[in-house]
């Protein structure tokens, strides 16, 4: 079965999440990824939102992370503060998060790029919102970005939220709580990082994509495995789940690319 690059992302996304786990969630495909993983493998996560919704059951996908859509069936709606302290309190499992710049020890850029710095940069972006306290102190964190050399950078130019910062030690040091980025899924493969020198590495290549092709869109120097795995293609349940229930008209999971 044909599937685009858009399905192949919110598949290996919502792979990453487990059942039983509090899982905070941003809007666009990590949210699509989270409503399939509770309509497949984790069935008991609890999604959670930066708006302060919490373990929302929506029918359908929402257009942001306020929408009343997951309001009308959340167990509780809130407020901002109250969904930090719960990350701040020790009770987010895992959390997914974007960015417009990645580095080889998953520290994310979302704040400015290029310039003369932050306070003078050649754009400024929308900022950390609660990204960096997810970086900081969820258990983990996914990171799931479009794979071009200008998002894979050698050294991002402003730390939004740390991953391990400059190497082995860095995040405990610095007194971060979680263990950090536990991978990257991108339109062209799925990425980890090493435990020893805490460097992003390859798991996965998905189907049709070259070595060379990665290697060409990535901005520092990845190690490349002896054997190069294919990601496991999406099944048809997981395929007709994305476009017949959960985003079937397209506002996330685009059908422009095959």
């Amino acid at each position: 079965m044909r599937f685009t690059h858009d399905e192949m992302m919110t598949v290996a996304t919502s792979r990453f999440i487990r059942d039983g786990w509090n899982t905070f969630i941003g809007t666009g495909l990590p949210m699509v990824a989270a409503y399939l993983a509770k309509a497949t493998h984790a069935t008991h996560a609890t999604l959670m939102f930066e708006s302060g919704i919490l373990a929302p059951e929506p029918r359908t996908v929402a257009r942001a992370v306020g929408d009343p859509r997951l309001q009308s069936t959340a167990r509780r709606v809130s407020g901002m503060l109250d969904a930090l302290l719960l990350l701040q309190g020790g009770h987010v499992d895992f959390g997914v998060l974007g960015g417009a710049q990645v580095d080889r020890y998953g520290n994310i850029n979302s704040t400015a790029v290029g310039g003369e710095g932050y306070h003078r940069p050649a754009t400024r972006l929308g900022g950390s919102g609660g990204a960096n306290d997810i970086a900081s102190t969820a258990g983990e964190f996914l990171i799931v970005v479009r794979h071009s050399r200008r998002t894979f950078v050698e050294r991002v130019d402003h730390l939004t939220s740390p991953g391990f910062l400059d190497g082995p030690g860095a995040r405990e040091a610095a007194g971060l709580r979680g263990r950090g980025p536990t991978g990257v899924v991108t339109d062209l493969g799925v990425f980890d990082f090493d435990p020893a020198t805490k460097q992003m590495g390859v798991v996965s290549l998905h189907p049709g994509t070259t070595w060379d092709e990665v290697a060409a869109a990535t901005g520092f120097e990845l190690a490349r495995p002896a054997t190069l795995p294919t990601t496991k293609e999406p099944t048809a349940r997981e395929l007709d789940l994305l476009r017949t229930r959960i985003d079937p008209d397209g506002i996330y999971v685009k059908a422009d690319r095959a």
